[in-house]
């Protein structure tokens, strides 16, 4: 008599398998663990194929199956550095730059261990250990494709060489240089170094390539970020003629809108003015409660025709990238602060869309026109916002009535219509540097959300949808801003980190934005508010510019585009060029070459845009490390946002900096990382340091070169008032951590030997 035939596994169960799996799984392994045979094959092949087609698996190389964004068993990695605890830490070589990379530990081989170092590629063996955690095992060390540029600080040697301290946290390593190559530099320049690739019978050669200047100038903070980046930031010669060469407007066949008050709202450190708004009720008797919107734009496409040596740079940059000291320009100065800037009292030429919008904010219809307009005034966020509360000034007041109270009737519409779609509502806070003459931090604060930001923030979603809608109305390319759901993964690991708070999250449903924005109600005035929200953004996906729309997740939206700042962002000016050429605008349209190049267009702004942001994001370290120096020794209080094998960060509650307590100088314990509760937890004494908690540091140091801040936890008998770190439940650590004995731990576990020991 045959044996029972196994009962067919589930898509949970095959879904299971695969993610417990240290590696990739084929499916003979697949077949293999549910004993699939003969005609039940066909039925796994299209099981695997809908698990795939789902997002809850990923196909890799060799027709093999993993987690969504898990990486293949063997691959090309590049050593970032090595730890306090003597590990090598690698990435993949190939990944997004600016998504969160996986945590990837390098077991060292004695055979070339001593060989490899920051920088190093190798072909590595790799075993995952969770779900963004790897070991790899090194095959063997590469060459290196390219010469490395290095930022740092020279000093000098007596023998006349020297040596280079990289301004990079995330790489201590000195770079030496000769006495040929150092280019003039003195002790204490700041640099840039060209690290080489190794030849066969020498060293690697390290030469200064360019002197920025002195690294204790306060203006050198965001130079260092632009250098490290890689932003070109000094324009062609050719560019800047082309720039200062440009006419300004005459009317023409432009549509005149010098009559219409159309006014300009942006920061008060605002640099350029691309935008410009205005709104009255709709007089048609059959849209009661309507508005009629005009949002005008700066005829960028006017001025920067398509392959033109201007042209060229401009996608090049992708973007304009804004520092607290300066501004790195998409385009030169004589357009992006002259004749493209919607600067009051000036004629400016404009591409405009009137908007006719019903009682709950939807769009009914779109007329978008090449026209001529004059601002009559340069708002600030703050000026209007008094003038909409009852304190107008002498600029506002004239244009209370007939301006600023139509715009906040017309927001108030189109905030509806938001509310009423669910979008996703998370509030990320601002911080605002501010700088005294000479360059030096001398405040940081948070910028204050005001309901005059959103009211320009909903003008422009709405003139960015007319502008997708109309691409999609008269069939022609152009590149989306596109917004995909989370994935699967990230919200299984989201979940797992609400449910120990109380807050529930289905994943039997299609992932909607209104789920979020439930949970962040919720714990909105909660003591884990700000750790919930940081939670459910890094559950998100992130935005790209492409050429195939699948909608805008965020902002719950079928079709959206980037319309609306074309002096700074190259994707807007796309955008401009396509509606120029689908409604016979005139001339500048776009091209049947620019069309035929959206994919690599848009992959290359996301990029530009993604390095800008990073840039961004480390000049602020660093100005923040130079406004807290001062105040080394100093008892801060702050909070956890982020807990890591090799320490927890906090970010600190009166700059918003963030800063490192190293799991060297937590209490005497050996801890274990708990990545579903976000915690380390002593095994010894059972100490929890846990996301979200709030904690009293002391400041040990603050270096504004590397942007790195350090800080100490303030011992428990010594703990400020209201620094706790109790209001999250205790983490409920695996049974094969807690049965382990004490004693150095191996892999992914800190090695740190208690000081007690004998």
């Amino acid at each position: 008599m045959a044996g029972k035939r196994a009962p067919f596994p589930t898509k949970d169960q095959v879904a299971e398998f695969i993610e417990s799996s240290d590696q990739p799984v084929g499916k003979r392994e697949i077949a293999r663990a549910f004993h699939i045979k003969g005609d039940d094959r066909p039925r796994l092949k299209a099981l695997l194929k809908e698990l795939a087609d789902d997002g809850v698996l990923e196909r890799s190389a060799g027709r093999r199956f993993g987690p969504p964004d898990s990486l293949p068993a063997v691959a090309v990695l590049t050593i970032t550095r090595i730890s306090d605890d003597g590990d090598l830490l690698a990435v993949p070589t190939r990944r997004d730059p600016d998504a969160k990379p996986p945590r990837i530990h390098v077991v060292e081989d004695r055979k070339i261990g001593g060989q490899i170092g920051a920088g190093d590629r190798v072909l590595a063996k790799l075993r995952r250990l969770e779900t963004d955690r790897y070991e790899a095992t090194i095959i063997r060390k590469l060459d290196r494709q390219s010469v490395t540029r290095i930022v740092g600080v020279f000093s000098e040697r007596t023998e006349g060489g020297g040596s280079v301290s990289p301004a990079d946290k995330r790489n201590d390593r000195l770079v030496s240089i000769d006495r040929g190559g150092r280019a003039g530099a003195r002790g204490g320049d700041l640099v840039v170094v060209l690290l080489e690739p190794a030849g066969r019978m020498g060293p690697r050669r390290a030469t200064i390539d360019q002197i920025l200047g002195r690294a204790d100038d306060p203006a050198m903070i965001s130079r260092i970020a632009i250098a490290a980046a890689g932003i070109p930031d000094q324009f062609p010669d050719a560019a800047i003629r082309q720039a200062e060469a440009a006419k300004p407007p005459q009317l023409g066949d432009r549509a005149d809108l010098r009559n219409v008050h159309l006014v300009t709202i942006d920061g008060a450190d605002a640099r350029d003015f691309d935008d410009a708004v205005w709104a009255e009720p709709d007089a048609n008797p059959a849209n009661k409660d309507g508005w009629h919107l005009i949002v005008a734009i700066a005829d960028v496409a006017a001025y920067v025709s398509p392959d033109s040596v201007l042209d060229k740079e401009a996608r090049r940059r992708g973007n304009s990238c804004y520092f607290p000291d300066r501004v790195v320009p998409m385009l030169p100065e004589a357009l992006s602060n002259g004749l493209c800037s919607l600067v009051p009292g000036e004629d400016r030429a404009c591409v405009a869309v009137h908007l006719t919008i019903d009682g709950g904010g939807h769009i009914k219809r779109y007329d978008f026109v090449r026209g001529l307009m004059r601002s009559v005034a340069r708002l600030t966020y703050e000026q209007v916002q008094r003038a909409a509360d009852g304190s107008p000034d002498d600029v506002t007041g004239p244009l209370l009535e007939g301006v600023i109270t139509p715009l906040y009737g017309a927001f108030r519409c189109l905030a509806q219509a938001r509310e009423s779609r669910g979008t996703l509502e998370l509030d990320v806070p601002e911080r605002r540097f501010v700088l005294d003459d000479r360059g030096r931090v001398t405040d940081i604060s948070q910028r204050d959300r005001l309901d005059s930001h959103r009211l320009i923030e909903e003008f422009m979603i709405a003139a960015n949808v007319a502008a997708a809608r109309a691409l999609q109305d008269h069939g022609i390319g152009g590149l989306f801003r596109v917004h995909d759901a989370p994935e699967r993964s990230r919200l299984m690991a989201l979940r797992d980190f609400l449910q120990p708070l109380g807050y529930s999250l289905s994943l039997g449903q299609v992932a909607q934005p209104r789920m979020f924005t439930q949970i962040l109600a919720r714990a909105a005035g909660r003591p884990e508010s700000e750790t919930v929200s940081e939670m459910v953004l890094r559950a998100q996906s992130q935005a790209v510019y492409q050429q195939d729309n699948i909608g805008h997740f965020g902002l719950a939206l079928p079709a959206y585009v980037h319309f609306t700042s074309p002096i700074r962002r190259y994707a807007d000016l796309m955008v401009h060029r396509a509606l120029i050429r689908a409604l016979g605008l005139g001339k500048g349209g776009a091209g049947d070459a620019e069309l035929s190049q959206l994919a690599a267009i848009g992959d290359h702004l996301t990029m530009t845009e993604r390095r800008a942001a990073a840039a961004e994001r480390d000049a602020g370290d660093r100005y923040t490390a130079a406004y807290l120096a001062h105040r080394v020794g100093q008892r801060l209080t702050g909070r956890v946002t982020s807990v890591t094998r090799f320490g927890l960060f906090v970010r600190l509650d009166d700059s918003g900096g963030d800063g490192l307590v190293p799991i060297s100088t937590l209490p005497e314990d050996y801890y274990d990382l708990d990545e579903r509760s976000q915690a380390l937890v002593g095994r010894r004494w059972g100490r929890v340091f846990q996301l979200g908690a709030s904690v009293a540091v002391r400041l040990v140091e603050a270096n504004p070169v590397t942007g790195s801040t350090v800080l100490a936890l303030v011992s428990d008998g010594d703990q400020d008032e209201g620094a706790s770190t109790d209001f999250l439940p205790r983490p409920s650590i695996a049974p094969h951590a807690a049965r382990r004995k004490s004693g150095p731990s191996k892999g992914w576990q800190n090695r740190r030997r208690s000081r007690s020991r004998r």
